[in-house]
This record gives C-alpha cells, structure tokens and sequence, in this order.
C-alpha cells in the first residue's frame, strides 16, 4: 500500500506541472476573451433557463436543464467542497483561496464552450441512445482520426470518476465525530471503516442502479438543501468571527502573491496548487459535468452551455470561498494534527461548540451522497463508448466496490488516483474545446440573434393586443 501512495504520488505531480497550468487556466482565458466575457453577460438569462422557460419536454434527452445543473453540481459541490479546500489551504496556505477564484472565473467560460459543444456534437451509444461528452465531441467534432483521444479521455474517466476520496473523507467524517467521541471504533480502525465503507455500498447501490433518471430526480431534491443548510451553517461560523473577516481576506490577497504562509515564497507552486484544487471542485475543464450537460432535454447548444457557466459560480466563488473564510477565521487550518475534513470540523467546533460538528455531519452526508449518486454516471458513459452500452452495468459493480477501498486507504493515495485521472481527463476536453471554440461562437452569434428577434415579435404583438 505504500508503494502504490508513492507511485500514486509520483504520478500526480508529474501530470500537474506547467504545461497543463496552461493548458486549464491559459485555455480558459483565451475562451473567456474569444467569447468577449459572454458567460457573464448573460447571467440572466441563464438563470431564467434552469427556471424552466425554455424547457420543451419534446427535446432530445433525458433529464431538465435545472435537473442536468443540479445532477452536475451534485458531483461537483461535494467532498471537494468541504475536505478539498481544506485541504487546499493546508498544503498552500489562505492564498490558494484567490487561485482558486481565478481559476472558476476563467472556468465559468471553459464550461460556457465544452458543454455546448457537449450538446453540439452529442452522439448515440451502441443502444442507440443519445450521449454526450469530451469523446462524442472528439469524435464527432475533430474526426475519426482523433478516436484516440476520445478513448484516452474515456480510460482516464473511468478511475478519475471513482468514488474514494468521497468515501474516504465520509468514512473520517463518521468516525472522528460520530463513532470515537461516543467510546465506538476507538481500536481496530481499518475493521471500523471496512465497516463504513460496506454501508455506503449498499445504501449507493439503491440508487445508481435505477439509472440517471432516478439520479436526477434524487440530486434534484438533495441539491439545493444541500447548498442552503452548509451556507447557513458557514455564515453563522462567519458571524461568530466577524471581526476576522477582513484579516481573513487580507491575509487571502497577501499571501496569494507571496505564499510566505505555508510555501515559503513559491508563488508558482500556490497557482498551480489553486488551479488543482479548483478543478477537483468545480471541474472546469475536466469534461465530467459535459457528460451530465450533454444528457439535457435541448436541442439549443448555447442554452445549455449557459446553464453549465453556473456550475463553477456556486461550487467554488460561493460554496469554497464559505469553507476557506470558516477555516482561516477560525484559524483551524495551522493545526498540524489535522487533515481533510478533520480541519473543517475543527473550524465548526471552534464556532459552534458540541453541536458543530454534527451539523457539518450532516451536511458532509448530503454532499458525499449525492457526489457518490452522480459520480457513477459518468463512469458508466466512458464505460459504454470503451465497451457497449449493453455491458455498462458491470461497471456500477466496480464502482460500488471501489467505495471500500476509498474507506479503508489514505487520503493522501486517493487524493493523487482522482487529481492524477483529472489531469489526464483535461488534456481531451480541454484540446477539443479549444480546437471546436469558432464553432460555438458561431452557434452563439446565431442563437442570441433569434433570441433577439423572438423578443421584439413577442413586443410587436403586445403592443397589437393593447392597440386592438
């Protein structure tokens, strides 16, 4: 087990050099000044789609824009969230926060350009059922001479799309603050999370094997409760701490141009430590939520390419920038017998004492469920284009299974699997977002000038109506 963390470790590193900084944040960048800031011109617009104006249940797919939003941020707005970020800052100190929100700005417009392109170019399984995502795209999109690309990405997300480090910061999340205060699990640990782990399989296996229907439907429920009861419970800890708030950012701004707090001056490695942490949250540039944005109920590229841009907006500018204040407030972060979650409990306690860290229990449930609900979608998709569509179930099996080993390893050999399968998954999605860019441009210039004339037909008639 310690030579696979090593090599897990090794691996990592390697594929989170420089070249892939650039190619996420470079990439985004470039989207965001090709498309002249579009994603946040239209904000609004966006919000009156997930709202359901638009929705015409006749489209092809399987699941609303509100419910393909929520199945996305279900995956995305998870353990990342809450033990990422701690995590984040741990290792790269309060700067990493500002990285982190550079980062989602640029990724509101990767998500903008790879999810249209993720209902643009949608292809069909060997069902014949319509999919979408980084493969179809590269397939569809740059050619069959690129298929190797698309099985690469489709290789890579099937162990970047594995459910243990949710597992491994629910089980710790468990045990810390459920089983060992109480006197239970205080001795044979790996028995304990064997335990924890057998759980989660069974109690994810009702609901993954009903299908991306019923995943939809549940993260449609789960999700915006999710959201509202971790902002409340991080607002109160806010609260608590208010007169830290502006040393918390200060501190957010100073170190993300020195990093003196935990980097000793490597203002390289902070960036590149926020540009990793961002997208394991809000996964900008990976092609996961493409997968879940292709499977929309849309025959409008650019609508659904709207309704993605929010992703990055709620998980990291909102939700993380919540978890980092609570934790640099609380000052938890510089306690060096913690890690993962445990930082993040630290900081509820410290703010709401006894009760605290039950309530970030139950926010943690909610988050880790749905992320292990919507993570096993994405796997089954890269699992049919590899085999068929009729063998994708025995993937669930596999996935289900992965979920003990999530439980019973450390967080350091997980945390390297997914962000190690993340970088690999980028250099797809993010190579045919950049290459495919002219023609969601061209898809928007179009979109947004019937959108116009629909406007100015619907006030021509009322004003008929009035003068009749």
């Amino acid at each position: 087990m310690k030579a696979l963390e090593e090599f897990l470790v090794a691996f990592s590193d390697a594929a989170w050099g420089m070249p892939l900084l650039i190619l996420l944040m470079g990439g985004g960048f470039y989207f965001m000044l090709y498309s002249g800031f579009l994603p946040f011109r239209y904000l609004g617009h966006a919000v009156n789609v997930i709202r359901g104006k638009y929705d015409d249940p006749n489209d092809p797919g399987d699941i609303s824009h509100f419910e393909a939003l929520s199945s996305a941020l279900a995956a995305t707005v998870g353990m990342g969230n809450i033990s990422g970020v701690a995590v984040a800052i741990a290792i790269g100190g309060p700067g990493v926060m500002f990285w982190m929100w550079v980062s989602a700005f640029v990724g509101m417009a990767t998500k903008f350009f790879t999810c249209s392109l993720a209902i643009m170019y949608r292809g069909r399984d060997s069902n014949g059922h319509i999919e979408g995502g980084p493969m179809y795209v590269v397939l569809h999109g740059l050619g069959r001479k690129w298929k190797p690309l698309a099985v690469f990405f489709s290789v890579a997300g099937l162990f970047g799309t594995l459910p243990v480090f949710t597992s491994n910061q629910l089980t710790q999340v468990i045990r810390e603050v459920v089983l060992v205060p109480n006197g239970i699990a205080t001795t044979n640990t790996f028995a304990w999370n064997l335990g924890i782990g057998v759980t989660l399989v069974i109690i994810t296996s009702l609901v993954i094997f009903g299908g991306i229907k019923r995943i939809g439907h549940v993260a449609g429920k789960m999700v915006p409760s999710m959201v509202v009861l971790y902002m409340l419970a991080v607002l109160y800890i806010m609260a608590v701490n208010y007169t830290s708030i502006p040393g918390a950012f200060g501190l957010i701004f100073e170190d993300a141009f020195t990093a003196n707090s935990m980097l000793g001056g490597a203002v390289g490695a902070i960036i590149i430590a926020g540009a990793r942490r961002a997208s394991f949250s809000n996964e900008a540039g990976i092609g996961t939520a493409d997968m879940m944005h292709g499977a929309a109920k849309t025959d409008e590229p650019i609508r659904e390419g709207l309704v993605a841009m929010l992703g990055p907006l709620i998980d990291t500018i909102i939700v993380c920038t919540l978890t980092g204040v609570a934790i640099i407030v609380t000052g938890t972060w510089q306690d060096p017998d913690k890690n993962g979650v445990g930082i993040t409990v630290h900081a509820f306690d410290s703010a709401m004492p006894t009760v605290g860290s039950y309530v970030l229990v139950v926010c943690v449930l909610i988050f880790a469920f749905t992320s292990l609900f919507s993570y096993s979608y994405y796997g089954t998709k890269c699992f049919s284009f590899l085999f068929g569509a009729k063998y994708k179930h025995y993937y669930n099996y596999f996935y289900v299974l992965t979920i003990i080993f999530g439980a019973t390893a450390s967080i350091t050999a997980v945390l390297a699997l997914i962000d190690g399968m993340y970088a690999m998954m980028a250099i797809p999605t993010m190579t045919s977002g950049l290459l495919l860019s002219p023609k969601v441009m061209a898809a928007a210039k179009d979109y947004f000038r019937r959108m116009r004339e629909f406007r100015e037909e619907a006030k021509l008639k009322e004003v008929s109506e009035v003068k009749s």
